[in-house]
């Protein structure tokens, strides 16, 4: 589903982690956020990458802007 010019952005922070403060905008209200980062390889892998993986949450108490979404240490 691609975003629409109808699309409703709004923005948003990530609390805690390694994204923390990072500011944002999004459409649609999701659920989680996915942040990765690249990791190095010790030597060349043919076109293999590995990335770090954190996820974020939406704190649902929140109801206007920024919205805020918690470090889930727990995921993936």
């Amino acid at each position: 589903m691609g975003a629409s010019s109808t699309t409703s952005w709004e923005a948003a922070i990530l609390d805690g982690g390694p994204a923390d403060g990072l500011r944002m905008r999004v459409a649609d209200r999701p659920s989680a956020i996915q942040v990765t980062y690249p990791c190095e390889l010790d030597a060349p892998a043919g076109g293999v990458r590995a990335e770090a993986l954190y996820i974020y949450r939406r704190d649902f108490r929140v109801k206007s802007e920024p919205l805020r979404y918690g470090f889930d240490g727990a995921s993936p």
